[in-house]
């Protein structure tokens, strides 16, 4: 795997995560209330704060917790919770060692449909569906992993030319385009919630 990638916007970092599968999943998990650059430039600090180029499964999910936590903690910080989600990507982690030997890749090196990959997203900790479906996107639209069925399996998020989530940013210009996709869609939830009335 090894693909020209824009979404931390930070060259450094998108080679990283264009080279590791287990940083573009670690990314995609960091990938909530932080802005998206921020999250996926999560998965190169904590990389060159344990001293290697890359994420490695095993030594993360044997790492101590606390000092873990500390990791993402040290300043600037990998996440706004920097705590809770130190103990997510040990789980992540955990996850890969015990169901595919710490190989991120072999959760769709062998998959047969999009259905299937989503299943085995879905099965991830701290993937819900939404953030599996668009991961599920991402590796379809950038990454070229595309069995069966995939765009059908991603939902929204895998439609040719949309501009929802990460899966669609390959530089400044379509992340503006995405960024005003979900303001607008913000907006319209909130147009759509019931108006609360004082009593």
């Amino acid at each position: 795997m090894d693909v020209t990638l824009r979404l931390a916007q930070r060259p450094e970092a998108d080679e990283l995560l264009g080279r590791s599968p287990l940083a573009a999943l670690t990314g995609m998990l960091l990938d909530q209330q932080v802005p998206m650059e921020w999250a996926f430039s999560g998965p190169y600090t904590i990389a060159q704060r344990m001293g290697a180029d890359d994420l490695d499964a095993h030594e993360i999910a044997a790492c101590d917790p606390e000092r873990f936590v500390e990791v993402l903690s040290a300043k600037p910080a990998v996440h706004r919770y920097p705590g809770s989600m130190a103990k997510r990507v040990q789980q992540l982690c955990q996850y890969l060692v015990d169901h595919y030997d710490g190989d991120a890749a072999a959760l769709w090196r062998d998959v047969g449909t999009g259905k299937e990959l989503l299943d085995r997203l879905n099965a991830l900790p701290g993937f819900g569906k939404q953030k599996s479906q668009i991961f599920l996107a991402l590796l379809g639209k950038q990454y070229g992993v595309r069995p069966e069925g995939w765009r059908e399996a991603a939902g929204a998020y895998g439609e040719e030319g949309s501009y929802r989530s990460v899966a669609d940013i390959t530089g400044p210009e379509s992340l503006d385009k995405v960024r005003a996709f979900k303001q607008e869609a913000k907006r319209a939830a909130k147009a759509a919630a019931p108006k609360r009335t004082k009593s």
